[in-house]
């Protein structure tokens, strides 16, 4: 079968993607490395790098010592080549990040804000976004600027469907970015943060990220793209039954996995501070060791749930998901209690991203699109 001359430019762009993927994973690597590591021929790594050059992307820095032969040549990433703002939207505060090409945090700022329609709040946004800023930042090094919100984002109606935390429906997302000076995008937070949990990773197949913030909720990702729904519900995990008839859920439904696996549940037991309510556990204060072990009982049945229902990793994240490589040690030990096929919990991963995960998922959307533009 004869590749048409379209197929041909889709296979070069996405091998030109994949080098600089693959660069931007590397503090420096050779062309060799680049071809073995992608299976590529040299010739066309070869292109593909002088192009990338070329870009202002990628840098040559040098020599590798020789084994012989010639010195093999040097790249690494021009990281801040280019540059995204992500905005995490809540109902009690915003969070602003600028990331570079790999992914990695610039700069952050998180200020408390109660979320608002009015002109002030959407100013503000605009003001953020410009704050974020450094001497750096140009107009032609900023990307554009990812939303992230708490709710159904319909991005092809340009519109949140739905939000109970913001009290919303059908709002239309523009009004939401009008004072915003790039480029915008929109997604759900549950899927922003999955999306920067996999973001420069070797993670492929299927992964199940569940977020574990003052709402619980998730993302479904096949091979690093998500899983949407036929209704863009997906990862919905917070309203999933824990508990027929248990506590009132803030949807009004009661026994919802949201009642017994918010964040809320621990701050509330710190006056409102979640590090506090950790800083109690490692004091060794008994009302919250029990909280704590409730929770996680809970939890353990959520994500055995999950592990059985999809049977790939589990990556729990959002403001608990931090604290779980400390504290998660119960939580492995309940999981391997219930896991039916085999006698451990090693599906279960710790998130990578301790702040503001959401915010940086938001930005990688923006970019994303910028990459699949090359």
């Amino acid at each position: 079968m004869k590749t048409s001359p379209a197929n041909n430019m889709d296979v070069k762009r996405r091998n030109r993607v994949n080098t600089l993927r693959c660069i931007l994973s590397s503090e420096r690597i050779s062309q060799m490395e680049l071809s073995q590591q992608l299976a590529l021929s040299w010739p066309t790594i070869l292109q593909n790098v002088k192009e990338l050059v070329e870009l202002g992307l990628v840098q040559e820095v040098g020599q590798y010592e020789s084994t012989g032969g010639r010195k093999a040549k040097a790249y690494a990433p021009v990281k801040d080549a280019k540059l995204a703002i992500g905005l995490d939207l809540t109902r009690n505060h915003v969070s602003v990040v600028l990331v570079d090409l790999s992914g990695q945090v610039v700069r952050y700022q998180r200020k408390s804000r109660s979320f608002s329609l009015d002109d002030a709040y959407l100013q503000e946004l605009g003001a953020l976004v410009r704050s974020i800023m450094d001497s750096a930042c140009t107009d032609e090094t900023v990307l554009g600027v990812g939303v992230s919100l708490p709710g159904i984002v319909d991005s092809e109606a340009g519109l949140l469907r739905y939000s109970h935390i913001l009290d919303l429906r059908d709002v239309s997302l523009h009004t939401l970015s009008r004072y915003i000076p790039y480029p915008c995008s929109f997604i759900n937070d549950a899927n922003a943060a999955g999306l920067a949990e996999v973001y420069g990773t070797s993670a492929a197949g299927n992964l199940i990220y569940l977020s574990l913030s003052n709402s619980v909720g998730g993302a479904i990702l096949t091979d690093g793209s998500l899983y949407m729904g036929n209704h863009l519900r997906a990862g919905e995990f917070g309203h999933n039954t824990l508990v027929p008839g248990g506590r009132r859920c803030h949807c009004g439904k009661d026994g919802c996995l949201d009642a017994y696996c918010s964040a809320r549940l621990l701050s509330d037991k710190a006056d409102g501070n979640l590090a506090a309510f950790f800083d109690g556990l490692r004091e060794g204060n008994a009302e919250r060791q029990a909280v704590w072990q409730e929770y996680l009982e809970c939890l353990a049945v959520a994500v055995n749930n999950l592990h059985m229902i999809f049977d790939c990793d589990v990556i729990v994240g959002g403001y608990v998901g931090a604290f779980l490589e400390e504290f998660g040690g119960p939580l492995l030990s309940l999981l391997e209690e219930r896991n039916t096929f085999q006698p451990e919990a090693a599906y279960l991963k710790y998130c990578r991203y301790r702040l503001e995960a959401s915010a940086v998922g938001a930005a990688l959307t923006q970019v994303e699109k910028f990459l699949q533009t090359l």
